[in-house]
């Protein structure tokens, strides 16, 4: 079943919830809070955490920040979160801040649902 959450489309496939990112620019410090609060919100169920960057095309460097406590979060919890589906220009932010050692970053989907 897929639900829309704001600016976020959720999917469960057993355990693990895939949340695709709607929007195409994460620019605006309002839409980064409220995108923040969404996938915390995901956190509390305790599953694991696939989120699809597909969509993404460009974001502020300050989003990361979210994505280091989301990951600390469920890593709390016993769960895992991957990210996938990025473009090279966003791989390469996560690449030049050495976040591509912190994160589960494959290439598509399937690879991330894979193992979880």
């Amino acid at each position: 079943m897929t639900t829309t959450l704001g600016h976020i489309q959720t999917e469960q496939r057993g355990e693990v919830i895939i949340a695709t990112l709607l929007d195409r620019k994460i620019i605006d410090p309002g839409l980064m809070q409220e995108l923040g609060d969404e996938l915390f919100k995901l956190v509390d169920e305790h599953r694991s955490l696939i989120i699809d960057f597909g969509n993404i095309q460009f974001f502020f460097t300050t989003m990361l920040s979210k994505l280091i406590i989301l990951d600390k979060k469920l890593k709390s919890h016993g769960c895992k979160l991957r990210l996938c589906n990025m473009r090279e220009e966003i791989y390469e932010v996560f690449a030049l801040t050495r976040l591509n050692q912190l994160f589960d970053i494959k290439g598509s989907l399937d690879q991330a649902i894979e193992g979880l």
